[in-house]
Protein backbone atom coordinates (compact mmCIF):
# COMPACT_ATOMS: atom_id res chain seq x y z
CA UNK A 1 0.00 0.00 0.00
CA UNK A 2 1.17 3.48 -0.84
CA UNK A 3 1.88 5.97 1.92
CA UNK A 4 0.89 9.09 0.00
CA UNK A 5 -0.73 11.85 2.05
CA UNK A 6 -3.72 12.06 -0.32
CA UNK A 7 -4.15 8.29 -0.65
CA UNK A 8 -7.60 6.89 0.02
CA UNK A 9 -8.32 3.42 1.33
CA UNK A 10 -11.60 1.67 0.48
CA UNK A 11 -12.80 -1.39 2.35
CA UNK A 12 -15.38 -3.97 1.30
CA UNK A 13 -16.37 -7.01 3.33
CA UNK A 14 -17.65 -10.29 1.94
CA UNK A 15 -19.57 -12.90 3.88
CA UNK A 16 -19.99 -16.44 2.60
CA UNK A 17 -23.70 -17.01 1.93
CA UNK A 18 -23.55 -20.72 1.11
CA UNK A 19 -22.61 -22.56 -2.04
CA UNK A 20 -20.43 -20.32 -4.16
CA UNK A 21 -22.24 -17.09 -3.26
CA UNK A 22 -20.94 -14.21 -1.17
CA UNK A 23 -22.70 -11.10 0.09
CA UNK A 24 -20.45 -8.10 -0.37
CA UNK A 25 -20.96 -4.91 1.58
CA UNK A 26 -19.27 -1.71 0.54
CA UNK A 27 -17.86 0.89 2.89
CA UNK A 28 -20.77 3.13 1.86
CA UNK A 29 -23.20 0.57 3.29
CA UNK A 30 -24.51 -0.99 0.07
CA UNK A 31 -24.81 -4.74 -0.26
CA UNK A 32 -24.86 -7.05 -3.26
CA UNK A 33 -24.49 -10.72 -3.96
CA UNK A 34 -21.74 -12.12 -6.15
CA UNK A 35 -21.39 -15.71 -7.28
CA UNK A 36 -18.27 -17.66 -8.06
CA UNK A 37 -20.21 -20.62 -9.42
CA UNK A 38 -18.66 -22.39 -12.38
CA UNK A 39 -21.70 -24.47 -13.30
CA UNK A 40 -24.52 -22.08 -12.57
CA UNK A 41 -24.26 -18.44 -11.58
CA UNK A 42 -26.85 -17.28 -9.08
CA UNK A 43 -25.60 -13.67 -9.16
CA UNK A 44 -23.15 -11.60 -11.20
CA UNK A 45 -19.63 -13.03 -11.20
CA UNK A 46 -16.68 -10.91 -10.08
CA UNK A 47 -15.52 -10.62 -13.71
CA UNK A 48 -18.99 -9.44 -14.79
CA UNK A 49 -18.91 -6.89 -11.99
CA UNK A 50 -15.67 -5.48 -13.43
CA UNK A 51 -17.51 -4.75 -16.68
CA UNK A 52 -20.42 -3.23 -14.73
CA UNK A 53 -17.95 -1.04 -12.83
CA UNK A 54 -16.34 0.14 -16.07
CA UNK A 55 -19.70 0.95 -17.66
CA UNK A 56 -20.93 2.79 -14.60
CA UNK A 57 -17.73 4.75 -14.17
CA UNK A 58 -17.45 5.92 -17.77
CA UNK A 59 -21.21 6.44 -18.05
CA UNK A 60 -21.38 8.79 -15.10
CA UNK A 61 -18.48 10.79 -16.56
CA UNK A 62 -20.13 11.05 -19.98
CA UNK A 63 -23.52 12.09 -18.55
CA UNK A 64 -21.91 14.76 -16.38
CA UNK A 65 -19.82 16.16 -19.23
CA UNK A 66 -22.75 16.20 -21.70
CA UNK A 67 -24.88 18.03 -19.12
CA UNK A 68 -22.14 20.66 -18.72
CA UNK A 69 -22.04 20.98 -22.52
CA UNK A 70 -25.84 21.55 -22.44
CA UNK A 71 -26.60 18.58 -24.67
CA UNK A 72 -30.27 17.56 -24.70
CA UNK A 73 -29.89 13.85 -23.94
CA UNK A 74 -33.17 11.90 -23.74
CA UNK A 75 -31.68 8.42 -23.40
CA UNK A 76 -28.30 6.84 -22.85
CA UNK A 77 -27.16 3.25 -22.59
CA UNK A 78 -23.81 1.55 -22.57
CA UNK A 79 -22.79 -1.89 -23.74
CA UNK A 80 -19.52 -3.31 -22.43
CA UNK A 81 -18.03 -6.41 -24.07
CA UNK A 82 -15.04 -8.16 -22.58
CA UNK A 83 -12.91 -10.88 -24.19
CA UNK A 84 -11.11 -13.17 -21.75
CA UNK A 85 -8.10 -15.31 -22.47
CA UNK A 86 -8.48 -19.09 -22.29
CA UNK A 87 -5.68 -19.79 -19.79
CA UNK A 88 -5.75 -18.98 -16.07
CA UNK A 89 -5.91 -16.41 -14.71
CA UNK A 90 -8.64 -15.65 -17.26
CA UNK A 91 -8.16 -11.89 -17.41
CA UNK A 92 -9.82 -9.62 -19.93
CA UNK A 93 -7.52 -8.93 -22.85
CA UNK A 94 -9.87 -6.75 -24.89
CA UNK A 95 -12.79 -4.64 -23.73
CA UNK A 96 -15.08 -2.61 -25.95
CA UNK A 97 -17.39 0.05 -24.58
CA UNK A 98 -20.19 1.34 -26.80
CA UNK A 99 -21.98 4.52 -25.72
CA UNK A 100 -25.45 4.90 -27.28
CA UNK A 101 -26.72 8.45 -26.87
CA UNK A 102 -30.21 9.61 -27.84
CA UNK A 103 -31.37 13.18 -27.83
CA UNK A 104 -32.25 16.38 -29.64
CA UNK A 105 -29.56 17.83 -31.94
CA UNK A 106 -26.73 16.12 -30.06
CA UNK A 107 -23.32 17.44 -31.12
CA UNK A 108 -21.12 14.47 -32.14
CA UNK A 109 -18.00 16.44 -31.12
CA UNK A 110 -19.43 16.89 -27.62
CA UNK A 111 -20.04 13.15 -27.30
CA UNK A 112 -16.61 12.29 -28.69
CA UNK A 113 -14.96 14.73 -26.29
CA UNK A 114 -16.94 13.38 -23.31
CA UNK A 115 -16.00 9.78 -24.15
CA UNK A 116 -12.33 10.70 -24.63
CA UNK A 117 -12.17 12.64 -21.34
CA UNK A 118 -13.71 9.73 -19.48
CA UNK A 119 -11.37 7.19 -21.06
CA UNK A 120 -8.15 9.20 -20.70
CA UNK A 121 -8.66 11.37 -17.63
CA UNK A 122 -11.60 10.72 -15.31
CA UNK A 123 -12.62 7.05 -15.21
CA UNK A 124 -10.44 5.29 -12.61
CA UNK A 125 -11.84 1.89 -13.57
CA UNK A 126 -10.81 2.42 -17.19
CA UNK A 127 -7.30 3.38 -16.10
CA UNK A 128 -7.08 0.33 -13.83
CA UNK A 129 -8.37 -2.20 -16.38
CA UNK A 130 -6.41 -0.52 -19.18
CA UNK A 131 -3.20 -1.64 -17.50
CA UNK A 132 -4.05 -5.25 -18.41
CA UNK A 133 -6.52 -5.05 -21.31
CA UNK A 134 -6.84 -3.14 -24.54
CA UNK A 135 -9.88 -0.89 -24.05
CA UNK A 136 -11.65 0.75 -26.97
CA UNK A 137 -14.59 3.09 -26.73
CA UNK A 138 -16.95 4.21 -29.44
CA UNK A 139 -20.29 5.92 -29.59
CA UNK A 140 -23.47 6.10 -31.62
CA UNK A 141 -25.96 8.94 -31.65
CA UNK A 142 -29.68 8.66 -32.39
CA UNK A 143 -31.36 11.99 -33.12
CA UNK A 144 -34.88 12.26 -31.74
CA UNK A 145 -36.73 15.05 -33.50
Amino acid sequence: MSDQSNAETKIVRLRHAGGEAFVAESQSGHAMVTSFGHDRLTAPSPMELLLVALGGCTGSDVVSILEKKRQRVTGYDIEVRGERRAEHPRIYTRIEVVHNVRGHAIDPKAVQHAVELSETKYCSVSAMLGAAAQISMRYAITDEE
